[in-house]
Formats: C-alpha cells, structure tokens, sequence
C-alpha cells in the first residue's frame, strides 16, 4: 500500500456512531418510515441533488427533503430503492455512503451506482451531498 493511500485509510474509523446513523437511515428511507428520518435528520439540514432534471435543487428543512423524497417514491410507485453498498467515516464524524439506485417510471429501468457525503452533528444529518455516478442515466430516468 502506497503511503497516500495508508494516511487515507489511518483517518477512516468503521463502525462509529455517525456510520451507525446512515446505516440505519438508509434502512428507514427504504421503508418510509418518515417518523424514523425527521428524528435523524436536522430541521435546518440542506440536501443537494445534482444534475438537470426536475430533481436537482438544494432542499433546506424537513419539508423540502422529505418532499423530494417522497417524489422520488411517488413518481416510480413504490419501486425507488437506495440499495447501500458501502459506508466510510472520518475522524470528523463525516460519512460517504456508496449505494445503488433502482427504480421503474414510465417504462424506464433504472439502476444506477450513487454516493452521498454526510455532514452530521450531534446525532443529526445536517447536510447530505449526492453525487451520481452515471448523472446522464439519472437525467435520462427523471425526464
């Protein structure tokens, strides 16, 4: 292993607390249960989903999160799914979770490799970041 690479790996601490949280959101968030998330999740938290569909915007408080949420459930009845693959903590308490989104609209399949950078405080999301890896897929599903 290359040096760079071993100082990366020394600032990454599994299993932490914060990991523990955005474990169990994804568990929730694929569940619906609401209830669960606006407890996980800060009041002034800002969410930002990139790209050019209807979708990509910055959403700042419970309503506006949970809104886009829940269009992304409404919009593939029920078939939208974040699958996680991997979770990774820094010693800033900072999470990068690497999932899988699947979903059926309209016709359209969609299955597509996502991460999202959380910034937590206190037990609380209060910024989530999500990047898309294949972000014309994503566009594409969404038109």
């Amino acid at each position: 292993m290359d040096q760079q690479r071993e100082e990366v790996m020394a600032d990454v601490t599994p299993g932490n607390q914060n990991s523990d949280l955005v474990r169990r959101g994804y568990a929730v968030f694929n569940s619906g249960d609401k209830d669960t998330l606006t407890q996980m999740i800060d009041e002034s938290c800002i969410w930002h989903s990139p790209g050019k569909s209807s979708f990509a915007g910055n959403y700042k408080g419970h309503e506006a999160i949970f809104g886009y949420f829940g269009r992304l459930g409404s919009e593939t009845r029920g078939t939208f799914k974040s699958n996680l693959l991997n979770v990774t903590e820094s010693e800033d308490g900072s999470v990068v979770a690497v999932h899988r989104d699947t979903g059926e609209r309209n016709g359209k399949q969609m299955d597509v490799l996502c991460c999202i950078v959380f910034d937590i405080k206190n037990g609380k999301v209060m910024e989530g970041r999500e990047y898309i890896y294949d972000l014309y897929a994503w566009d594409t599903f969404w038109a």
